[in-house]
């Protein structure tokens, strides 16, 4: 709410290109700064696709959070969990503004992806839809979607299976889309966190432009995420606007909400960590 009310100093990410290798070895490098409130931060990421495959995480991050009055440096802090936690966080409180809009009551969750977001949001959001029962996987890996159904009570089904539930997590680092339009129920919501780049998509044409677009941030969105970029589909709202009741969340219909992660995110989480640990001491 405070970012989309001017309240956040927050200038765009700066993205580079690692340019080491061809293909998914070939990294991006990311440095996010922002002030707000009574701190700084800047929070410096990578994110290397081709990770997998040497049984690393593609996502690595640090954050350092800084006093604003001083300047002074409080801590530095590994960000890879807290951006784990914070998109699956961020997620689940989109969802608890714009669910009750829903005409009816979501009940089944299908997730394309099975990696450590898709992880991270079953936990995040069981915290705000106490009726989350049937959990769908899908997976490019299908051991993979396996092992993630074994350990969550979820089912392995195929993708237009998933994709057809009330709420749908595309979670995954594919450069094309991967969530079709036509497999996707009148009034779904959906979760899509994956695939940030101004060339990457995981949704189609139809999916984007016969939805409400919600974003974390409209300007982020409309410059960093191709599924908002390449396929013309204009951002309506920011969950923030939601949020703070200047915007209703929309009702009826299919609605995307495209998060591609911000600074002031990580900041907020950051500040927590660094709270719990001076209470503490």
């Amino acid at each position: 709410m405070a970012y989309s009310a001017g309240e956040v100093n927050q200038p765009p990410r700066s993205i580079l290109r690692a340019g080491d290798a061809e293909g998914p070895n070939n990294g991006w490098f990311m440095a996010m700064p922002v002030v707000a409130g009574d701190m700084m931060g800047v929070k410096i990421v990578t994110f290397y696709p081709g990770n997998t495959e040497l049984g690393l995480h593609t996502h690595m991050a640090m954050i350092e959070l800084l006093r604003r009055s001083t300047g002074e440096p409080l801590a530095l802090m590994d960000g890879r969990l807290i951006t784990e936690m914070r998109t699956a966080a961020v997620s689940a409180v989109a969802f608890a503004a714009l669910a009750p809009a829903r005409p009816v009551a979501p009940a089944s969750f299908g997730i394309l992806g099975s990696g450590v977001q898709a992880r991270a949001h079953i936990q995040a959001l069981k915290l705000v839809w106490p009726g989350m029962g049937d959990i769908r996987v899908w997976s490019r890996n299908p051991a993979n979607g396996q092992r993630l159904a074994a350990e969550t009570g979820a089912r392995a089904v195929a993708i237009a299976e998933a994709a057809a539930a009330d709420v749908v997590l595309t979670a995954t680092s594919s450069t094309q889309p991967v969530l079709m339009g036509r497999w996707l129920a009148p009034d779904a919501l959906v979760l899509s966190v994956g695939a940030t780049g101004a060339d990457l998509r995981e949704l189609d044409d139809e999916a984007m432009l016969g939805s409400s677009v919600v974003a974390d941030s409209r300007d982020s969105a409309e410059r960093e995420s191709g599924d908002v970029r390449l396929s013309g589909a204009r951002v309506e709202a920011e969950i923030g606007e939601i949020l703070s009741g200047k915007t209703a969340a929309p009702r009826g219909g299919r609605v995307v909400f495209k998060s591609v992660g911000m600074a002031i995110e990580d900041l907020a989480a950051a500040k927590l960590v660094w709270q719990a640990r001076k209470s503490q001491s």
